[in-house]
């Protein structure tokens, strides 16, 4: 399944400002900052990068529910019958 353009919009918008943070986070240990503004940047990347993930599958869910693909949301994401991936 493909995701449209306007439904992947905002998450590649999230993804890319974690990217700069992220980026960000490395120049602040190049440049010797302290460790702790190193953290709280790279919690605020992490927390980012969670919720683009977190928006891309319930985007994808809800297509494949909406749209009844080929594959059931457990085949789509590749889970055998306890939740373990394929």
């Amino acid at each position: 399944m493909r995701l449209e353009p306007e439904e992947t919009k905002a998450i590649i918008t999230r993804l890319k400002r974690a990217n700069g943070h992220l980026a960000s986070v490395i120049r602040m240990l190049e440049e010797g900052s302290e460790c702790e503004d190193a953290l709280t940047q790279l919690a605020a990347v992490n927390k980012a990068i969670s919720r683009g993930g977190y928006a891309l599958v319930a985007t994808g869910l809800e297509k494949c529910l909406t749209e009844g693909g080929r594959k059931s949301p457990r085949e789509w994401w590749g889970l055998r019958d306890h939740g373990e991936a394929a």
